[in-house]
């Protein structure tokens, strides 16, 4: 189990190294993480939904995502909500409060899914959340120790050095777990090092002389690497406006509101790593920027988003950026705002009720009790492109809009709407972007002038081996495959 001192201190980034790098010695390997919080998901082939984290780990081991992968998925809807989801379906909305008292019953559907992967695979590399030191969430644990200790598994402890005080990161977390906590630990992985290691070795030497336990591994900062962020939003680009037009890089501009509630922004990384586009994450109480082509992405609370929207300026902004002949677009909860109505009768994203939706398209959502989860395939309307994607809403949509649709999919079905003058476009779709003929189709509408197809998948391929490649030269894995194989 690959447990780490704080978020973010590369849990995601390490399984999925670790699990191409097993794959790559042809080791039956699978993914694993208890509970995660996160707003970013995936559907699986067995038709549920788990973090999109581990989809992509999925992908690292050479495996279809399956919902035993992540069998709690909390996605915050609230400041002290959730809506939580048990083997890859949702079982309703909870307070934190609520949800601790829910505890043993997730811990049994989590004890299950791990059953069901050890009698498939050879070896489960396991992600903790956040950190195993948070003393207010240790009682009933279920993501860190907690799942550990049920099942006799070892655990390394990650930290990152770039954010500083790495030490005290390790000697601090360690300090706060039992002794038999503490003795489950049998090692640290450092990770995101710059600099010369020979400088980092006296510091090495301390930690391992202090603590009796050894460093696995130093991994080196990874400059470019791109893997889905589990949660939180991504830089807007690698360059700045002003270096942009310093190297006359004719781009097409993009915008998209970083709603409060925003949801699968993973949709938009085959766009902002794009080298013809530059997308811009539009934060609260920022002026939004003159753009090409304006995005408004899905939301866990759409009902709530598009009052945020309203508040921050966003309606005017949008009647002037299509009066000038900007181009617009919508997807999933975007969709729905930009419908005439948006009813949610039985509370499922908040409290029950009705909003007005910004009207561009005539149609309106009412949310159900029960998702659409489904990965598809299909073609764009407009010129036939392919394109896959994953629908993920518990939005039913119905209008004259709807008669003009976005795409035709593979199983008979229609899929969003086009405006009919051509300049509005909405879609249930997540991940349509990934599909490089459709992406590249939608990009020429918006304007960009030849566009490249740009390979996303290829592009995710190349940084998993590069990942591995870093593991297998900075990791002692002879001694990290000797305590995996004393664990099966």
């Amino acid at each position: 189990m690959i447990q780490g001192t704080t978020s973010d201190a590369g849990k995601s980034t390490v399984v999925a190294g670790l699990c191409r790098a097993l794959k790559r010695r042809g080791v039956r390997v699978a993914p694993f993480k208890p509970q995660n919080m996160a707003l970013n998901s995936a559907v699986t082939a067995d038709g549920g939904e788990i973090g999109r984290a581990q989809a992509v780990q999925a992908q690292a081991a050479g495996l279809a995502a399956r919902t035993d992968m992540n069998p709690v998925l909390l996605k915050p809807n609230s400041d002290t909500g959730a809506q939580v989801i048990i083997h890859g379906r949702a079982i309703g909305n909870m307070e934190a409060a609520a949800y601790h008292d829910y505890k043993s019953v997730a811990r049994a559907a989590v004890l299950a899914s791990h059953r069901r992967l050890a009698m498939q695979y050879q070896m489960i590399v396991v992600e903790g959340a956040g950190s195993p030191a948070e003393i207010n969430l240790r009682a009933g644990d279920i993501a860190n120790m907690g799942f550990a200790e049920a099942v006799d598994c070892p655990v390394l402890l990650v930290a990152d050095i770039d954010r500083g005080g790495v030490f005290a990161h390790l000697v601090g977390t360690l300090a706060l777990l039992s002794e038999s906590e503490q003795a489950r630990v049998r090692g640290f992985i450092i990770n995101r090092f710059r600099g010369d290691i020979a400088l980092l070795q006296d510091g090495l030497d301390w930690l391992e002389e202090r603590t009796g336990k050894p460093v696995l591994g130093v991994l080196p900062y990874l400059h470019g690497l791109h893997l889905e962020a589990e949660d939180a939003l991504p830089p807007s680009s690698p360059l700045s406006c002003r270096e942009r037009v310093e190297a006359g890089a004719e781009k097409l501009r993009v915008a998209v509101p970083a709603l409060p509630h925003i949801s699968n922004h993973t949709d938009f990384d085959p766009l902002r790593l794009h080298p013809q586009v530059a997308l811009h994450w539009v934060a609260p109480d920022a002026a939004p920027p003159a753009a090409d082509w304006v995005i408004l992405p899905g939301s866990k609370n759409v009902r709530a988003d598009l009052d945020w929207l309203r508040a921050q300026g966003w309606e005017d902004y949008l009647a002037r950026h299509l009066r000038y002949g900007g181009k617009l677009m919508g997807i999933c909860g975007g969709l729905q705002m930009l419908g005439t109505a948006l009813h949610d009768p039985h509370g499922i994203e908040g409290a029950p009720g009705s909003s007005k939706g910004l009207g561009y398209l005539d149609f309106a959502t009412t949310l159900q009790p029960h998702k659409q989860l489904r990965n598809v395939q299909g073609r764009l309307a407009q010129g036939g492109m392919p394109l896959s994607g994953y629908e993920i809403h518990a939005g039913v949509s119905e209008g004259s809009a709807l008669q003009h649709p976005f795409a035709q999919l593979d199983d008979g079905r229609t899929d969003g709407a086009i405006s009919g003058e051509g300049q509005i476009m909405a879609t249930y779709l997540h991940g349509v972007f990934e599909s490089p003929q459709a992406c590249a189709a939608l990009l020429e509408w918006a304007g960009l002038q030849a566009p490249q197809a740009f390979d996303y998948h290829a592009l995710r391929e190349q940084n998993l081996e590069r990942l591995a490649d870093t593991l297998e030269a900075h990791l002692d894995m002879p001694r990290i495959l000797q305590l995996m194989g004393e664990s099966a």
